[in-house]
C-alpha cells in the first residue's frame, strides 16, 4: 500500500483529505530527524511544514520517495536539486495563506494610524487617557504598494473601500495590471516614497529586494510617513528603521516579519510607535485549513499521477519522455532567466520559437519552464511549471509558440522573444550531445557558451583592448574569470562580453569594472 508521512502538524480537515485516500497515513507530528532518517525509506510521499530539512542525506534514504508537500509557501528546507534530480515531486500551497496575509496588513495599516495596540495597553495598565493616542485617518491618504502581485492587489481593491489613493511601483508587470488593480504606476520606487502617506511592501525577498528600503531610499519620504511590512523579513533594513523612529522622520511601522526569526528582542521593540506580530500572516483558522486542504491533495493527486497545479519543480511526465525532454526544460529556464536579469522593462508577450527536433517534442512543457525562468528571478518559490502560464495572463502577458522543423545550423534551436516597450528582445539556445546547453545569441549578440552559475554580461564598445581592460580591473578587484567570450556586431561599434566568475561580485565591484573607460553596462547574471 502507498504510504505517506507526516511530519509536521497539519489541520485535521487536511489529514481528513489524507485518510480519504485509502492510502496507509502515518502522522507523526513530533518525529525527531533521527527517526525520519531511520524509516523515511518505507514511504512513497511526504509531508513537512519548515522544520524537517529535507537534505541530500535524507533523499539518500528515501528509496520509494515519490513527492515532499511543504505545507506553505517557501520551500527552503527542501534541497529542490536533489529532489529533482532524484525525480520526487516538491509541491507547495501559495495560494491557500493570501487572504490572512491581506488582511493582516489591513489591520496593521489600522493598527498603526489609531494607536491602537498602545491604547490598549494603557487602559489594560489602569490609565484612562485619550490624548496620547490621537490618530490619523485613511480617507484621502495615499497608500503607496510595493509590489502589486497577487496580495498587493488584493490590499488595493480593500484600501480603496477606505478612501484611499492608491500609488504602486513594480518594475515587472503590465500597465494593465495597475489598471485593474485600479492603482496608480509609479515609475520609480523614489517616485512613490515621495508621495506616499503609508508605505507597504508585498514583494519576494530576492537580491534585488533584501533591503531595498534602507537610510539612502528614507531619503525621499514624507515627514510623518507610517510604513508597513507583512510580507518577507529583510526587504526594510532594521537598523535604518530604527534611526527613522529615533529621529521622527518615520511617524510608525508595523512588521510582522522580521530579518532572523524567532526574534525576541530588537532596538525596534524600544519604540512605542513600533508594532510588532510574531509572523502571524498566515496563523488563521482559514489560512491552516486551506494549506493543510491543499497539501494533502497535491501529495495525493501526485502520487496517483495526476495533474498537480502547484509542482514546484518538475512537471508531470511519463518517465520515457523526461529523459528526452529535461535538457529542453533545463535549456528553456536558462534562456527564461536572463530577460529580467538584463532589462527591467514590464513585458507585453513571449514567443518561443522551436526549430529542427525540438519542434516534435511536448513545447507546452518547454514554454512553460520559459515562463518560469523568466518569473523566477523576481517571484522565486511562488512560480512553478504549472502556475506559468496562470501567472502570465495575470500579469497581462500573453503567450504564443511556433515550431519550425528544419533548422540548417543546429540540430535544435529554442529562441525565445520577449516584447516590452517599443522593443523585441532575444535570447536563443541550443542542446550540444544528450544534455549540454549552450546559450548562442544575446539580443542580436552572438555566442557559443555554457551557462555558469555566476557571470557577468558585458556591454561596451567594440575597441582594440577591451579584453585587457576589463581584465586587469577584475584581477585588481579580486574576481577570478573561469571564461570569456566577446561578441562584436559588425558596423556598430558595439560588443558584449560574457564572462563566468568564480563569486557573486559586491556592488563596489561591479562599480569598479562599469567606470572602466568604453563600457555602456555591466550586468550580473546567475543562472
Amino acid at each position: 500500500m502507498t504510504k505517506i508521512l507526516v511530519a509536521e502538524k497539519i489541520n485535521e480537515k487536511g489529514l481528513a483529505v489524507l485518510n480519504a485516500s485509502g492510502m496507509d497515513i502515518d502522522y507523526r507530528k513530533d518525529i525527531t530527524r533521527e527517526e525520519i532518517l531511520s524509516c523515511i525509506g518505507e514511504y512513497d510521499g511526504l509531508i513537512v511544514r519548515s522544520q524537517p530539512v529535507v537534505d541530500a542525506e535524507l533523499l539518500s534514504k528515501a528509496a520509494k520517495l515519490k513527492v515532499v508537500g511543504r505545507a506553505g509557501n517557501g520551500v527552503d528546507n527542501i534541497n529542490m536539486e536533489e529532489a529533482t534530480n532524484k525525480g520526487i515531486i516538491v509541491v507547495n500551497t501559495p495560494d491557500a495563506n493570501s487572504v490572512s496575509a491581506c488582511e493582516l496588513t489591513v489591520g496593521m495599516i489600522l493598527a498603526s494610524c489609531r494607536n491602537i495596540p498602545q491604547a490598549n495597553m494603557s487602559l489594560k495598565s489602569g490609565v484612562w487617557g485619550r490624548s496620547r493616542f490621537q490618530g490619523s485617518e485613511l480617507r484621502g491618504k495615499t497608500l503607496g504598494i510595493i509590489g502589486l502581485g497577487r496580495i498587493g492587489t488584493m490590499l488595493a481593491k480593500r484600501m480603496i473601500a477606505f478612501d484611499m489613493n492608491i500609488i504602486a511601483y513594480d518594475p515587472y508587470i503590465t500597465d494593465e495590471c495597475f489598471t485593474r488593480a485600479r492603482a496608480t504606476k509609479k515609475e520609480t520606487l523614489e517616485e512613490l516614497l515621495s508621495e506616499a502617506d503609508i508605505i507597504s511592501i508585498h514583494t519576494p525577498k530576492t537580491a534585488e529586494t533584501y533591503g531595498m528600503i534602507g537610510e539612502k531610499e528614507l531619503k525621499y519620504v514624507k515627514n510623518g510617513v507610517r510604513m508597513i511590512n507583512c510580507a518577507r523579513g529583510g526587504l526594510y533594513q532594521e537598523q535604518a528603521i530604527v534611526k527613522a523612529l529615533a529621529d521622527g522622520a518615520i511617524a510608525s511601522a508595523a512588521f510582522d516579519v522580521l530579518d532572523k526569526e524567532p526574534c525576541t528582542e530588537s532596538p525596534l521593540y524600544d519604540f512605542e510607535s513600533f508594532i510588532a506580530t510574531p509572523h502571524i500572516g498566515a496563523t488563521t483558522d482559514e489560512a491552516q485549513v486551506n494549506v493543510g486542504i491543499s497539501v494533502a491533495e497535491e501529495v495525493v493527486a501526485a502520487l496517483r499521477g495526476e495533474m498537480v497545479p502547484n509542482a514546484v519543480n518538475l512537471p508531470i511526465l511519463k518517465n520515457e519522455d523526461l529523459s528526452v525532454i529535461k535538457p529542453y526544460l533545463r535549456l528553456g529556464e536558462l534562456l527564461g532567466k536572463l530577460y529580467h536579469q538584463l532589462q527591467k522593462k514590464p513585458v507585453k508577450r513571449v514567443v518561443v520559437d522551436y526549430c529542427g527536433v525540438v519542434a516534435n517534442l511536448d513545447t507546452g512543457m518547454i514554454t512553460r519552464a520559459v515562463l518560469r525562468g523568466l518569473f523566477e528571478p523576481v517571484l522565486k518559490e511562488q512560480i512553478n511549471y504549472v502556475n506559468s502560464k496562470v501567472v502570465a495572463e495575470s500579469r497581462g502577458i500573453s503567450v504564443a509558440e511556433s515550431k519550425e522543423p528544419a533548422q540548417p545550423n543546429y540540430d535544435s534551436l529554442i529562441k525565445v522573444k520577449i516584447f516590452a516597450g517599443e522593443r523585441e528582445y532575444c535570447y536563443s539556445g541550443t542542446i550540444f550531445g544528450n544534455d549540454d546547453p549552450r546559450i548562442i545569441e544575446i539580443d542580436g549578440f552572438h555566442f557559443d557558451f555554457r551557462p555558469e552559475k555566476y557571470m557577468l554580461i558585458v556591454e561596451n564598445a567594440d575597441l582594440p583592448g577591451m579584453i585587457g581592460r576589463i581584465g586587469t580591473v577584475m584581477g585588481e578587484a579580486g574576481i577570478n574569470i573561469s571564461g570569456m567570450q566577446v561578441s562584436p556586431v559588425p558596423n556598430t561599434g558595439k560588443a558584449m562580453m560574457t564572462i563566468g566568475v568564480s563569486r557573486e561580485p559586491s556592488d563596489e565591484q561591479l562599480n569598479m569594472i562599469s567606470s572602466v573607460e568604453d563600457i555602456y553596462k555591466v550586468r550580473f547574471v546567475t543562472f
